[in-house]
């Protein structure tokens, strides 16, 4: 399976199927929501059980993953498995109200920032909209320069990290990009960086 217009991108937005026998192509907006294992065992990085795979095995199982696809994923993270023990106990959290509140208000936000476009969220940014609404001072795009050339990073990582500083801003009620929104929507790029450990 293949997909074109991911995350309403492209005017087209469409999935394509692709098989032996032919392909369909249907109309759509496509949100992808993937996960997968650190290693074949399981337990790369965990802190409570040791992984018994080989570095060979680990290279071998993450190249499943090819760049281009890693490349169109916008958010990546690891996340680690939670002792039992914490599974019960109550902690310092935002509610689930005040999430879906603070969303709410992000969208609404954008509406209203893109209703001379046509666009309506973040997601639709194409390079035009990126120079117009997710502008950067010196610092930040140096920054942000700097973030892509270390890590190793695509040119198209540039623009992702771009929608995603400016959703995060959003979601913060922050009219502008600033430095901690770029360097957090960085961090969201961990998985697809050279020589990265996953770690």
């Amino acid at each position: 399976m293949c997909w074109r217009g991911c995350g309403s991108r492209s005017k087209t937005a469409a999935v394509a199927l692709t098989r032996v026998g032919g392909s369909l192509r249907y109309p759509a907006r496509v949100m992808l929501v993937a996960a997968m294992n650190p290693c074949p065992c399981g337990y790369y990085g965990d802190s409570t059980k040791e992984c018994r795979c080989a570095p060979n095995q680990i290279r071998m199982y993450r190249t499943r993953l090819s760049g281009p696809l890693m490349d169109r994923l916008d958010i990546q993270v690891m996340v680690p498995s939670v002792p039992v023990r914490e599974l019960g106990r109550d902690g310092i959290r935002e509610p689930s109200v005040r999430i879906r509140e603070r969303v709410a208000e992000a969208r609404k936000r954008q509406a209203v920032r893109y209703r001379q476009e046509t666009i309506f969220n973040n997601a639709q940014l194409n390079p035009r909209h990126l120079k117009k609404y997710c502008a950067l001072d010196t610092a930040d795009r140096e920054l942000l320069e700097r973030a892509i050339g270390t890590l190793g990073l695509s040119t198209r990582a540039y623009g992702r990290i771009l929608c995603v500083a400016r959703t995060i801003a959003d979601l913060a009620g922050a009219e502008r990009i600033q430095t901690s929104h770029v360097a957090e929507a960085i961090q969201y790029r961990s998985l697809d960086r050279r020589g990265s450990d996953w770690s």
